[in-house]
């Protein structure tokens, strides 16, 4: 398949396009109207520093809808217990720092690049882009972060400095999502973590009818309050 080379106009070719590799187009910006755009065609940003940027439409997909996380024995007993506190959108820019800051399996550092951190930062002052955070006392421990647009949420990345942390917030997360009508969190690519939490793949045409009725819904960009969060 051939690799589409984006103009300045603010366009992208359909998802459909995408190589095997789910691969799509190279070059563009990080402006916030175009990332709005490709995250609403199911097409998110992935490339490294030195690299220009690449775009990205997986087919399969992952996704976890609310009603089908699944949580371990432990996982639940740490929920109960209470051992972190979860909260919304209070520390945005650490989340991202920290997902940056964890060594890559590949060993070749992050994807997180300093243009990536500013954009997704941008995002979040605007309202788009929200992360949850596992505190441990006033430590902290773990989150994630990700682009929200209607009743769907892109998770980008999760770290953990204590054992569950990320999947206590993870946990939040669904938890918030579970009273919004055909909400679900696309979590992009395969991984066994996020599979033995109940993350399963869907066809691209399964996703695209998702993400369709998912970004109509109508919740304006803002943000998240913590209240009622345990």
């Amino acid at each position: 398949m051939p690799l589409y080379r984006l103009p300045d106009e603010i366009i992208f070719p359909s998802p459909d396009l995408a190589g095997a590799d789910g691969l799509l187009a190279v070059g563009g910006d990080l402006s916030e109207e175009r990332l709005i755009l490709a995250y609403s065609l199911g097409i998110f940003p992935w490339y490294s520093d030195g690299m220009p940027i690449l775009w990205w439409s997986p087919d399969p997909r992952l996704v976890l809808l609310p009603a089908e996380m699944r949580a371990s024995r432990s996982l639940r007993q740490t929920i109960r217990r209470r051992k972190y506190r979860v909260t919304f959108d209070t520390a945005f820019e650490d989340v991202v720092r920290n997902c940056a800051a964890m060594p890559r399996r590949d060993g070749r550092g992050t994807w997180i690049t300093d243009d990536m951190m500013e954009a997704y930062c941008r995002l979040h002052e605007d309202g788009f882009a929200h992360s949850v955070e596992s505190w441990y006392g006033n430590e902290l421990a773990g989150g994630l972060y990700g682009v929200s647009l209607g009743a769907a949420f892109f998770g980008e990345s999760m770290f953990a400095k204590r054992s569950d942390a990320s999947k206590v917030a993870l946990a939040g997360l669904v938890e918030r999502l579970k009273c919004i009508e055909s909400a679900f969190i696309d979590c992009q690519v395969v991984t066994a973590h996020l599979v033995s939490l109940g993350a399963r793949q869907v066809p691209r045409k399964e996703f695209a009818g998702m993400l369709k009725r998912a970004v109509e819904v109508p919740i304006p960009p803002g943000k998240w309050e913590t209240t009622g969060v345990a």
